[in-house]
């Protein structure tokens, strides 16, 4: 912990030199970067199918219910740009260390929580560690491989990632069931603390190419971030012309322009350098990997539902039902960031996002009430595959879009898409959900997660049109 004191006082000296590079042990790096990107990946989902226990505990209201998602959620997406920045700043190995030892802390004060308030706060600061913790995850990998081996190393990264959002709403409803909704959080808890000292041994440290931190540009982003995040978390519940959300909108625009024009002209060292966006490989990836999570949080938060509400599942059989479409990037991603390193990112971008367009377009046709499991079986397994072959290329397309120096920027911008997109996706499905239907009957309910799962299909369809224009081998 001697790594976070250290960090006090530092934030505008001039970075110390950093020692000679030792050689990556690249095993280690991509199983500690896997591993940690699955805790940061299971702990969006895990907690959806404890909400009945959560409210049977506490005696939550819905609200409350909502704001055990969403405060994780929140933090995570509007945290990660500055995560990036201070792994490039003060050592992305020493980071890595103080955003997993914060996560795993948060996990046990979660565990630990008396009451909803509680649960919520501690969810916050889980979310502030994974903001430090997933974008390192990719920057330690690049750093560690050249980049006509990154993809491989990369598809691992994109299959474990691919294994927590799977296993989540399977061990969830797993713990829930049979220990104790606790036992979702305590879970983290030993495997962070076995992760933090192989972290600090195994790991080779590396910089980013600035001395100083972008203080000015730190807040305007976390400020500009959380408007244009906290309106789609509070929409279901405000309305989208309340007061409430479209001023959140407002400063979230304002504050985002102003990070824009400060990193452009004020900024002695921006920590988001503009003309990245120049490159195609750059802003098409970015642009499809937002709309990808926009796609598939939101069609995962209808779908995990479907199974209960509409078709009467329990949360255990309905997470293993969902797992021939979640689970797909364990077996598909690693080989599709293999390939890509032979072929080139825009295919399996392009090809991934219309098979996840059809897989959820069929889901959406096929829907209907007492509609059998095998019917459902091939668009989720269709949708599963087209994610396996985003989840590497977009990332690995990003990393490879920029100077080696700026990889860490580029890892932070990434999660901050994917994450954002996230959110936008179950506030956008949720209110197309709550205009055609409701919770009053399973008839209801289908009647609004039909038109839901459509929207969550055009997504991705506008996803493909962005990965259209990706180049086809470099990052120019």
């Amino acid at each position: 912990m001697a790594d976070i004191a250290d960090l006090a006082g530092n934030l505008v000296a001039p970075a110390r030199k950093p020692p000679a590079a030792a050689p990556p042990r690249r095993a280690w790096t991509v199983g500690l970067a896997g591993l940690g990107a699955l805790l940061c990946a299971l702990d969006v989902v895990v907690v959806a199918t404890a909400l009945p226990a959560l409210q049977a505990d506490f005696g939550a209201s819905l609200s409350e219910l909502e704001w055990t998602i969403n405060a994780y959620n929140l933090v995570f997406a509007c945290l990660t740009l500055t995560g990036a920045a201070l792994g490039d700043r003060f050592g992305r190995r020493r980071m890595y260390v103080v955003g997993l030892a914060v996560f795993t802390l948060a996990s046990a004060w979660a565990a630990l929580a008396g009451g909803a308030g509680e649960l919520i706060a501690a969810r916050a600061v889980q979310g502030a560690g994974a903001a430090v913790l997933l974008p390192l995850t990719l920057t330690l990998i690049s750093e560690a491989f050249p980049a006509e081996k990154r993809g491989v190393a990369i598809g691992l990264w994109g299959g474990v990632s691919g294994l927590g959002v799977a296993a989540g709403p399977v061990l969830g409803g797993a713990v829930t069931d049979g220990l104790s909704w606790q036992w979702i959080f305590w879970l983290n808890v030993p495997l962070g603390l076995v992760m933090l000292p192989l972290a600090a041994l195994k790991l080779r440290e590396s910089y980013g190419p600035r001395p100083q931190l972008d203080i000015v540009g730190l807040v305007l982003a976390a400020v500009g971030l959380t408007g244009l995040a906290w309106a789609p978390v509070r929409a279901p519940e405000a309305g989208w012309g309340s007061a409430e959300v479209l001023g959140a909108l407002a400063v979230g625009a304002v504050f985002v322009v102003a990070f824009l024009g400060w990193e452009r002209s004020g900024a002695k060292y921006p920590m988001l350098p503009l003309g990245h966006f120049r490159r195609r490989g750059f802003s098409t990836a970015n642009g499809a990997i937002f709309l990808m999570f926009m796609s598939l949080l939101g069609a995962l938060f209808m779908i995990s539902q479907l199974f209960q509400v509409g078709l009467g599942n329990s949360p255990l059989e309905a997470g293993v039902r969902i797992l021939v479409w979640t689970g797909m990037p364990l077996l598909v991603a690693p080989l599709a960031g293999a390939l890509a390193d032979r072929f080139g990112n825009r295919p399996f971008m392009l090809g991934g996002l219309v098979l996840q367009a059809v897989g959820l377009g069929l889901m959406a046709w096929q829907v209907e009430p007492g509609v059998s499991y095998d019917r459902l079986v091939v668009p989720l397994v269709i949708a599963g595959i087209g994610i396996s072959m985003v989840f590497p290329t977009a990332a690995n397309a990003v990393t490879a879009s920029v100077p080696p120096a700026d990889v860490g920027v580029a890892a932070g911008v990434n999660n901050a898409m994917r994450e954002l997109g996230g959110v936008f996706g179950v506030a956008v499905a949720a209110a197309v959900f709550v205009r055609y239907g409701g919770y009053d009957s399973a008839e209801s309910f289908i009647d609004g997660c039909a038109p839901a799962l459509w929207v969550s299909a055009a997504a991705s369809a506008a996803g493909a049109m962005v990965a259209v224009f990706a180049p086809s081998k470099d990052g120019s």
